[in-house]
């Protein structure tokens, strides 16, 4: 889900190092359109690689904790001090409640968690990433994958979130699509980008 508004300081600190999300072409994973159904594509995506981090909810405060570890990571926090490049998107999706034992023996759902992931430079592999020196990086391969995508722009609000989210699920539903795992929320631009030039997605995973 959206972050909030103290994830725009974490950005800057991005452009000041010399990124731009904004005047410059951002890479992002290679995907082929395999269906258009108006304001919903379905993608086929390659495998890619990303850097992911696990962090407690709720989902609009999850970013901001996210955020700094991922971008350390990228800035050289690594053996050997390697920095990579800023791609797109920036993803969040919660992860499955866990079941926890407690005493006496019964089982209760645990608080839930999100993991946000930044997506690696092209050709970058598994094993030729540079190990994050921060154990709470973990960096894993996505598999090749087919998914339904809304893009919208506008602010990063929960309504706005919530709005799209529907609608992809309405039109997925009306093509007899089903979709398996959580909503992935992904963001293009950093939070400077005036909000009628960002591009927003949301993802599902097709079955």
């Amino acid at each position: 889900m959206p972050p909030n508004r103290p994830l725009r300081t974490l950005f800057l600190s991005l452009l000041l190092a010399g990124y731009s999300m904004t005047t410059h072409a951002i890479e992002e994973p290679d995907y082929t359109i395999v269906q258009d159904l108006g304001d919903v594509e379905v993608r086929r995506y390659s495998p890619y690689v990303v850097a992911e981090v696990e962090v407690e909810g709720p989902a609009e405060k999850a970013g901001n904790v996210a955020f700094p570890i991922l971008a350390g990571y990228i800035f050289g926090k690594n053996k050997g001090a390697r920095k990579l490049a800023m791609t797109a998107p920036v993803k969040q999706a919660a992860m499955p409640v866990k079941m926890e034992m407690t005493a006496p023996v019964q089982q209760r759902a645990a608080a839930g968690g999100y993991a946000v992931q930044f997506v690696l430079p092209k050709g970058t592999t598994v094993t030729s990433a540079p190990e994050p020196e921060d154990a709470r990086v973990h960096v894993r391969e996505v598999p090749a994958s087919e998914l339904a995508a809304i893009r919208y722009s506008g602010l990063w609000s929960q309504s706005n979130y919530q709005q799209h989210l529907e609608r992809l699920q309405a039109t997925l539903r009306q093509a007899g699509l089903a979709w398996t795992g959580e909503p992935i929320y992904s963001r293009y631009n950093a939070p400077f980008t005036p909000w009628f030039l960002r591009r927003n997605e949301i993802w599902l995973t097709l079955q």
